[in-house]
Order: C-alpha cells, then sequence, then structure tokens
C-alpha cells in the first residue's frame, strides 16, 4: 500500500488534478449552499466535463465535491435556517439558535472544524480499510437495514422537545407521508388519489426545503410586519463582537467528534442509509448520553460537532462499497458508479492491485485534502458568511425563496415539487405555532421507504428458513445491531436510575 500511496502522491504535482481539487472544493461549498441542488446535481453537471479529463483528475474533483457539497449545505443550516441538504437538515437545530443568539461566526467554525474531523476520519477509513470493510459489507441483508433504521426510530424520542407526544405523532406522520406513491414491492398505488405525479412518492428534499426554510421565511414575514425583527438576530452590533472559536471548546468537542465520526463511517458504508440518517442517529445519541440534554435545541456546539462529524464521515464510508464491489447507496455515490465506469475503473479487488491502483488511492488522497483545503477556506471566511445575519430580513427573505424555488425545481425539472415545497412550508409554519417540531416528520419521511420495504423483503427471505425468529437468530450482524438498540434505548433510563440514587 505505502508504494501506492507514495504514486498516488505524486499524481498531485500534475496540474489538471489539483485545479480538479479546487474546482471540486470550491464548487461543492457553493453548490451544497442552495437548497436542493446538493452534491448529486453538482457531480452529474461536471459528468460531460470530466470526458476530457484524466480519470485522477476528474474522479478527485468528484470526490471533493461530494464532501465539500455537504458542508455547503450545513453553512446556510445555521445562518438562515435553510438547510442545503438532507444531511444538514439536524445542524439547523442548534446551528441558527447560535446564529439568533449572535454567535454566527463561531457556529460556522464549529461546522467546519467537526466537518473536517469527520471528512478525514471517514478519507482514513476508505485509505485504510477499504478492501476489509467492503468484505463486510457484503454480509448485510434486508434485515440488518430494517435493523439501523429501527436505530433512526429510537432518535425520535430525542427529537420531540418538551411535548413527546407532539413528536411522536410527528415522526407518524412523518411515516404516513412515506408511503404515498407506489409500493416498491407489489407495485400497488397508495394515497395517490388517481394523480400520476404521486405515483413515484414524495422526495424528502421539498418536504425538508418546505418545513425548514419556507416555513422559517414566513415567521421572518411575521416579524417584519410586526416590526419586531429587521434582520435575523435581535442586535445586529452585537451579532460580530464573538470569537470564531471560545477557549476550551476543542477538549470539549473532541470526544463527541471521534465518536461521531466512527458512527457516520460506520452508517456511511451500509447501502441505502446514508448522510442524513447517520446524522441524525449520532445527534440523537450525542443528546441521551449528554449531562446536559436540556441544551440541545437551544444552540449547543455539541449538538452540531455531533451532526457534522457524522455526515461528513458518511461520505468516505459511502464509497467504501461503491470502489470495493460497485454498490452505489445513494444518488451521489450511483452518479460516481458512472463516471468510474465512464473512465475504464471497473469497482472490484482489482482497483486496489496493479496498475490501476495508484489512480485509486489518488482519489482516496484527493478525498483528505479536499476536507483539509475545505476546511482552510471555511475557518477564514466564518467572519464573512457570518455576515448574512445582518442582511435585512426584507432582502433575504426574497432571496431564500428564489434559491429554495430554483433548487426544488432542478430535482425533477417540474413544478409539482416546487408545490409540495410551499404547501410542507405552510405545515411547517403551523406546526411551529402550535408546538410541533418539524424534525420529527422529516426524520419519519426518510425513514419510511427503507423501514417498510427492508422489513417485507426481509419476511419474503426469512418465509423458507423457518421463519423471522430461526432467520434472526442465523445473522451475527443482525443480533449484534439489536444490542447496541436495546443499550441505546436503556440510557435514559440508566440516567433516571443513577439520578433518583444520587438525590437520595
Amino acid at each position: 500500500m505505502a508504494e501506492y500511496l507514495s504514486l498516488a502522491l505524486s499524481s498531485f504535482l500534475s496540474i489538471d488534478v489539483f485545479l480538479g481539487l479546487l474546482v471540486g472544493v470550491v464548487g461543492g461549498m457553493i453548490i451544497g449552499i442552495i437548497p436542493g441542488l446538493g452534491p448529486s446535481v453538482g457531480i452529474a453537471l461536471l459528468l460531460p466535463i470530466s470526458f476530457s479529463m484524466s480519470p485522477t483528475a476528474a474522479l478527485v474533483m468528484m470526490t471533493a465535491m461530494y464532501t465539500t457539497g455537504v458542508y455547503g449545505g450545513s453553512i446556510t443550516a445555521v445562518l438562515c435556517h435553510t438547510p442545503g441538504t438532507a444531511a444538514s437538515a439536524a445542524t439547523t437545530l442548534d446551528g441558527y439558535e447560535m446564529t439568533k443568539n449572535g454567535r454566527g461566526m463561531e457556529a460556522v467554525s464549529v461546522v467546519t472544524v467537526a466537518s473536517v474531523v469527520g471528512g478525514i476520519i471517514g478519507a482514513v477509513c476508505l485509505i485504510l480499510f477499504a478492501p476489509a470493510l467492503g468484505k463486510v459489507s457484503q454480509m448485510f441483508s434486508c434485515l440488518e437495514y430494517f435493523l439501523v433504521a429501527c436505530f433512526g426510530v429510537l432518535v425520535v424520542a430525542g427529537l420531540t422537545g418538551d411535548n413527546q407526544a407532539k413528536g411522536i405523532f410527528s415522526a407518524l406522520l412523518g411515516l404516513l407521508i412515506g408511503c404515498i406513491g407506489m409500493d416498491s414491492i407489489s407495485g400497488v398505488s397508495r394515497f395517490t388519489f388517481g394523480y400520476l405525479w404521486l405515483e413515484d412518492g414524495l422526495d424528502s428534499t421539498p418536504i425538508l426545503i418546505g418545513l425548514f426554510s419556507v416555513s422559517q421565511v414566513l415567521v421572518l414575514v411575521e416579524k417584519l410586519k410586526k416590526g419586531t425583527g429587521s434582520t435575523i438576530v435581535d442586535d445586529p452590533a452585537a451579532a460580530l463582537k464573538g470569537k470564531r472559536w471560545e477557549k476550551g471548546n476543542a477538549k470539549r468537542l473532541a470526544p463527541t467528534m471521534l465518536r461521531s465520526s466512527i458512527i457516520g463511517s460506520f452508517i456511511g458504508f451500509i447501502p441505502a442509509a446514508g448522510c442524513s440518517i447517520a446524522a441524525w442517529i449520532s445527534y440523537g445519541l450525542s443528546k441521551r448520553t449528554s449531562k446536559h440534554p436540556e441544551e440541545y435545541g437551544k444552540g449547543s456546539i455539541v449538538g452540531i460537532a455531533a451532526s457534522e462529524a457524522a455526515n461528513n464521515a458518511a461520505c468516505g464510508g459511502a464509497m467504501i462499497p461503491l470502489f470495493t464491489l460497485g454498490i452505489p447507496g445513494s444518488p451521489v455515490t450511483a452518479i460516481l458508479y458512472g463516471a468510474l465506469l465512464m473512465h475504464g475503473l471497473q469497482p472490484g479487488s482489482d482497483l486496489f492491485t496493479g496498475s490501476k491502483a495508484p489512480t485509486t488511492y489518488a482519489i482516496f488522497l484527493g478525498f483528505l485534502f479536499a476536507n483539509i483545503l475545505m476546511g482552510i477556506i471555511g475557518v477564514s471566511m466564518a467572519r464573512q458568511m457570518a455576515r448574512v445575519c445582518l442582511v435585512p430580513n426584507s432582502v433575504l427573505v426574497p432571496i431564500i425563496v428564489a434559491l429554495s424555488c430554483i433548487g426544488t425545481y432542478a430535482l425533477s425539472n417540474n413544478m409539482y415539487e416546487v408545490i409540495i415545497m410551499l404547501v410542507f412550508g405552510l405545515i411547517g409554519y403551523l406546526m411551529k405555532i402550535y408546538g410541533f417540531e418539524p424534525a420529527p416528520l422529516v426524520l419519519g419521511v426518510v425513514l419510511a421507504d427503507i423501514l417498510e420495504s427492508n422489513f417485507r423483503r426481509t419476511l419474503i427471505m426469512a418465509a423458507p428458513k423457518g421463519g423471522l425468529i430461526p432467520y434472526f437468530f442465523s445473522r451475527p450482524i443482525a443480533i449484534i445491531i439489536l444490542l447496541v438498540i436495546i443499550g441505546f434505548a436503556m440510557v435514559p433510563v440508566l440516567k433516571n436510575v443513577l439520578a433518583k440514587k444520587q438525590t437520595q
């Protein structure tokens, strides 16, 4: 491996590889900021350009756009309550609260550092363990995917706020919305009311943009009408007086970032899981194990670090089954799979030996360098980016609406997606008025298809093997995941028991 890494490192002396890296990093940050676009759209736009490039330069550019696109979506999430990608939704909960309190610059810095740490750990896992972990991913079946989704459902308990009943209702509503469309197993249409455009179901991205972005726009408009808020922050004079990085943040955040990065890398290499689920699970675990869970949702830097480290680490994890087995687990990796084939790189063991190995490891190193370059740009421009909170709401509102509509329309080039976004924007606004949390609804929509389709496939696979229980006990990984779920569910119970003993 050392020989291959040395040859791979020398490829970065080439001007086309370096330019590809730079274009990927800057382009990914820009494309991620625009709601609805994200790295999948950006990489798809790069495909025609990459025809004339070397395989190394082309794939370095695309993988760089992948990780920085996820990061870019978090910038608007913390500054404008507008997640650019689904993976950034969890960051919105605490990031925007920090911005409202005049700590936008620090929020951007925490997002950047956590993303860099997560991205670097994900890249290290990709470089060192890709062949071994690729074999492990082959051991996952529908049952394991279902149990991972169940793990995600448990996160709902940590997102419900003060009223758990309302949070559970939101999650159930999200699961119901996720059932709209054609059943993937039987092919039967459900809840479409005869409309053909509902046959494919509702994409989670317009729902996400509506619930978080459009609903916040309505809140800002309401404040403008009342004359109570001309900018996001109540005191514009104090908005940029804070520091980029408070003393003690590194010590406070290091354990969370390390744990979340490992979680993100693990969830990432499970096909169909993705960055979004990794972020929510990591955020929920961080809240459940925290000594101060009441801080979450009110501007906790630990909550930001948990979600951001996980979603960027998941990017590296997602490329492990792609390069080793040719299994794309998300739309982004599906496009990358096409790019690999286009440049004559057939996923499999051959990529890690022989003449193609230097190219493969050059792509992995490019992914690593992209995260480092992303961190340098992000931290140095934290103050400039934080100035968004000083823009008058009368100017900011139409910009957010325009970008949201453009990004949503670009998903499938039809107005139905925009209508869905606006409808859920109104729903999100009403949810805020009546004290319902939008996060459980989003999580329910994301998990609905994964839960249902994999459970039903599991039942089909288990039938010839004596039923679900015998099939379950024949799957060691499934048993381990279930034990982790039980342990996760028991954490608050144990905390309550210990708290009662201390008070006695």
